[in-house]
């Protein structure tokens, strides 16, 4: 006899999990079905963001910051350091070991607030009458494609089913030589030569891990621009220093052909000139973006409807085109980020239970994990001139902040961006050290309308870097205090 529930999540994720989470929470009977497995075959919630990309991505850039400042920064604090090694297996070890912790603390939580978990695929079977313990009504059977295979009958469904990475034409994933996001976490010894395609999030920060530990490392991008969706202004600040730091940026190039050989991998594209040119390299990690992923969904079984790539279609407030049906994350239209999805599973929960749920896309922030960071909210200055939208900015470098002195990292500025009658707060951009944590400041000063004379006229802890967002706010009226 199958299981009902009020609430059934298909997926994991950082969406799927904390939607379950919640809509137990509000006190309905909720079940989250998610297929990932550890090395055992086990169970490991969590989805791409745990297991192969956010939180294993950060372990390794964590652990290959501490290998270059070891190299290069201790000297200058008086602390010498003689015959310094790395042991990447050790490296990864580390990495694996936090990835099991957050698995084994979304198993936990789902314990604590009773939402029953299956381990398998998740997938479509057909419309069901009747559903769980809110009543009579529209509800759907999906069966578990797991150790033993088991069907459920869910009120509501949400779909949290995630992305996976876009591959190369004629150049697909095989994890050895061509790397997805999750080869490129596996990668058991330091290459002598590595290569990228996609100078994006993922790119980027692959990227910076392997060079710090050695590697050569060439990125390769199609667009004209260097982190065209970043502010000009702070992406030229932040191309500067990985320059400087020794990694190589090509942009314009268009790829023609990709082959694996014994040796590595051959790289065949046209640069900016449309010259002819080769790249060989041990690696190649390819980072062109990533797709919507309803591979053995089967909306097909209960007439679920998907755009012309592959997502699945949602109104503002992630309702589908059938009754009692939501998707979240990834798999839906907007940003493919984890607190993106966290955010519309909270607020597709809330919405079940009638409530009014709600998720501001317009200030949710972007993080790139590189050094210096890279953070944003809002609105940048190409966007504001392209709108036609009056503004001021004002600007502040970390050189001129006390505490990034002190740390010994000066790289970058906080970038205020501000309305030019009303002064509200319109963007704010980050380039430095901490940028991911100084951002939510500006969110939250964002999310309440606040002005820059706001942020100016609040006191900040000295010394810190969020003096520097408060500097730069004082720019706005080119008032500086320490500049």
């Amino acid at each position: 006899m199958s299981k009902s529930f009020d609430v059934v999540v298909i997926g994991g994720g950082p969406g799927g999990y904390i939607a379950a989470i919640r809509a137990a929470q509000l006190g309905f009977n909720t079940a989250c079905i998610d297929e990932w497995k550890n090395e055992k075959g086990g169970p490991a919630p969590g989805g791409t963001c745990t297991n192969v990309g956010c939180i294993p991505s950060k372990a390794l850039l964590q652990s290959s910051e501490h290998f270059e400042h070891a190299g290069h920064a201790f000297a200058d604090h008086g602390i010498g350091l003689k015959d310094l090694s790395i042991d990447i297996g050790k490296m990864l070890g580390r990495k694996n070991a936090v990835v099991k912790q957050n698995n084994d603390g979304i198993l936990y939580l789902f314990k604590k607030n009773k939402v029953s978990f299956f381990h398998g695929r998740g997938s479509f079977v057909k419309a069901a009458e009747g559903a769980a313990s809110t009543g009579s009504g529209q509800g759907y059977e999906i069966k578990v494609a797991g150790a033993a295979e088991e069907t459920v009958i869910a009120k509501h469904v949400i779909v949290a089913t995630g992305s996976n990475p876009r591959a190369l034409p004629g150049a697909p994933f095989d994890e050895e030589l061509i790397l997805s996001n999750d080869g490129a976490l596996r990668i058991p010894a330091v290459p002598k030569k590595l290569g990228l395609i996609g100078a994006g999030v993922i790119g980027l920060e692959m990227g910076s891990v392997w060079r710090r530990l050695g590697a050569e490392v060439v990125v390769l991008e199609a667009l004209p621009t260097f982190l065209g969706a970043v502010d000009e202004q702070i992406a030229k600040e932040a191309q500067k220093a990985f320059n400087k730091q020794g990694l190589k940026v090509e942009l314009g190039v268009k790829i023609s052909e990709v082959k694996t050989g014994k040796k590595g991998v051959t790289v065949a594209y046209a640069n900016a000139k449309g010259e002819a040119q080769t790249l060989e390299v041990d690696k190649l990690i390819v980072s062109i973006g990533r797709v919507a992923n309803t591979i053995g969904l089967n909306p097909e079984a209960v007439g679920l409807k998907l755009d012309e790539r592959g997502a699945v279609v949602v109104d503002d407030d992630c309702k589908t085109n059938l009754p009692n049906v939501w998707a979240i994350g990834d798999v839906v239209r907007g940003p493919m980020l984890a607190h993106k999805a966290e955010e519309e599973g909270v607020a597709v929960a809330e919405r079940i239970a009638g409530q009014h749920g709600h998720v501001n896309f317009n200030t949710i922030p972007w993080v790139i994990y590189t050094s210096p960071e890279i953070a944003w909210v809002g609105q940048t200055e190409q966007q504001l001139k392209a709108a036609g939208r009056a503004y001021k900015a004002g600007t502040f470098p970390f050189l001129a902040n006390g505490r990034a002195r002190a740390l010994g990292d000066t790289t970058g500025m906080v970038k205020f961006l501000a309305d030019a009658k009303t002064d509200e707060i319109l963007g704010v951009h980050i380039v430095g050290p901490m940028a991911s944590e100084l951002i939510s400041e500006a969110v939250v000063a964002m999310e309440f309308k606040a002005s820059a004379e706001d942020i100016a006229r609040i006191c900040h802890a000295h010394p810190s870097l969020s003096e520097a967002t408060k500097e730069a706010a004082l720019a706005i009226d080119k008032r500086t205090l320490n500049f």
